[in-house]
């Protein structure tokens, strides 16, 4: 069974700083060190619903970067509706 690592290759003749830097922009890219970060301590229902109410714009605009025909068509009836409902 193979197992996958996080990791970065140092590249030859690159710094240490500078392969640090690299891998710390992929760990948070991947949201890695907000996770242990977060795991580190116990995290109120209320801190929760803050970080889940922030991170939703950014979860839901790649959600919607990858419809299908029928989930646009969906929307598209439901946005005709709102806006017919609203001019009664």
């Amino acid at each position: 069974m193979e197992k996958h690592t996080r990791g970065i290759e140092v590249k030859s003749g690159e710094s240490v700083d500078r392969a640090l830097k690299r891998l710390k922009t992929k760990l948070d890219t991947e949201g890695i060190l907000e996770e242990m970060r977060r795991r580190r301590a116990h995290e109120s229902t209320v801190t929760r619903a803050i970080r889940k109410a922030r991170t939703a714009p950014k979860r839901n605009k790649v959600r919607w970067r990858f419809q299908s025909e029928g989930q646009v068509a969906t929307a598209e009836a439901a946005a005709a509706a709102r806006k017919a409902g609203s001019h009664s």
